[in-house]
């Protein structure tokens, strides 16, 4: 049974110990048939004299041990030195892994990172069409939309919510305090007077305070009353206050229907005259900049921001869970959509078959070197020990079949080398 640990001291995983019992088994097959070679040898070796036809057979065995015996010193040298004698350029991988982990990495470089390699390789794939015919099935859209989903979920889990309310604060302070409000809102204004969007919102101002009057003569009249020295008897109270009712009502009436009113007209010129002040007077100016950073240092402004975030964070963690939701069915929608048009567009999937084209060519030209920095530094970073036998349990099994190959190639070239000597001396 295989130790569960290699030689180096390494801890062997059971894929390890697999590759490695079929390795010694192969190693045993390989030298039992040396041996058997090496029997064969000295027997006929021993009876070639009484039994001249056993000189092939002697031959035979002879080149069989010379080939098992070579191809054993080859493979064994790769990997170690054999029997353990320092013979020069022995011992090869341990001694030279980390150019070999060089080479390999120059390879992987040249052969499949290349520019023309990439290029090649995603044209012959057929990116977009691929991924257009496969989005556009709604299965694969909804997977595509859980999985975006479920990252989704998890970057807003992480996100820090005292951060994010200080980013929330920064922004409006940036896009809402930093630029005056003055002048955008004396042009806004002015826009809104020159296209004469005011009259209906003074006529309906007018309308409500008529309708008031009509529906409230007593609150008025008291008002008046109220207002009134308490020397002045009540019978003349009254009469002031039905006075004071109709005058009111009178003039609401006539601003209401004279568009020509001196209220009306005044009022008209106060509006012009304020948007101008907005966008051009710095008294103007500075006055709604104070009221804006007063409103904007109130405690329950600050605590919006707060707000806010809490707000959108959960409702779209609440959205993101929720496969039902509108959020997850719109986007599952728009993917599938996209799909569509990915493998039916023409256009369009060149230009995103180009775009990928351009990010693997410009991530390659960027990176090559520390992706297949990788390779050499973790073959450096190998124990030689453990590099040997790491290699030796993936491909020394098949190594074992040139031992055999080398014991059988060796005894037919030593029987035909020698059947022609003795064909060309006889005797």
């Amino acid at each position: 049974m295989t130790s569960t640990f290699g030689r180096s001291g390494r801890l062997l995983s059971p894929r390890d110990r697999e590759k490695l019992a079929a390795l010694a088994k192969m190693k045993l097959i390989a030298t039992v048939i040396l041996v058997v070679m090496g029997v064969i040898f000295v027997v006929s070796f021993a009876l070639q004299s009484r039994y001249p036809g056993l000189g092939y057979v002697r031959a035979a065995s002879e080149g069989g041990m010379v080939g098992g015996i070579a191809d054993w010193f080859a493979v064994t040298a790769l990997f170690r030195y054999p029997l353990g004698v320092k013979i020069p350029h022995t011992a090869i991988i341990p001694n030279r892994k980390n150019e070999i982990g060089r080479t390999l990495a120059e390879f992987v470089e040249s052969n499949f990172l290349s520019r023309e390699v990439v290029v090649r390789r995603l044209r012959a794939l057929g990116i977009s069409r691929t991924l257009g015919t496969w989005l556009s099935t709604p299965a694969n859209a909804d997977r595509v939309t859980a999985e975006a989903a479920a990252a989704a979920g998890g970057l807003l889990r992480m996100l820090d919510d005292a951060a994010m309310r200080e980013v929330i604060e920064s922004i409006a302070r940036r896009q809402l305090l930093e630029p005056e409000w003055g002048p955008a809102l004396g042009r806004a204004g002015a826009k809104f007077l020159d296209s004469g969007q005011h009259v209906a919102l003074i006529d309906s101002l007018v309308q409500r305070v008529g309708g008031w009057l009509e529906d409230n003569p007593q609150i008025f009249g008291n008002a008046v009353a109220s207002r009134m020295p308490s020397w002045i008897p009540s019978f003349l109270s009254g009469v002031i206050d039905d006075t004071a009712y109709r005058e009111a009502k009178r003039f609401i009436d006539g601003v209401r229907d004279d568009p020509n009113h001196t209220v009306r007209l005044s009022l008209d010129a106060y509006l012009h005259e304020l948007t101008q002040d907005l966008q051009n007077k710095p008294e103007t100016i500075a006055k709604v900049e104070a009221l804006k950073r007063r409103a904007f240092d109130d405690p329950q402004i600050q605590s919006l921001t707060a707000r806010v975030w809490d707000t959108a964070r959960n409702a779209l963690a609440a959205s993101l869970i929720d496969p039902e939701s509108e959020l997850r069915r719109r986007v599952g929608r728009i993917i599938t959509e996209f799909g569509m048009s990915l493998s039916t567009d023409a256009a369009l999937a060149a230009k995103v078959d180009a775009w990928v084209e351009d990010a693997a060519v410009y991530l390659l030209e960027t990176h090559s070197q520390d992706i297949t920095a990788v390779i050499s530094d973790t073959v450096a970073g190998w124990d030689p020990g453990e590099t040997s036998e790491k290699l030796e349990a993936e491909v020394g099994r098949d190594l074992q079949f040139i031992r055999i190959n080398g014991t059988v190639v060796g005894s037919l070239a030593g029987l035909v080398i020698f059947s022609v000597v003795t064909a060309i001396f006889p005797g």
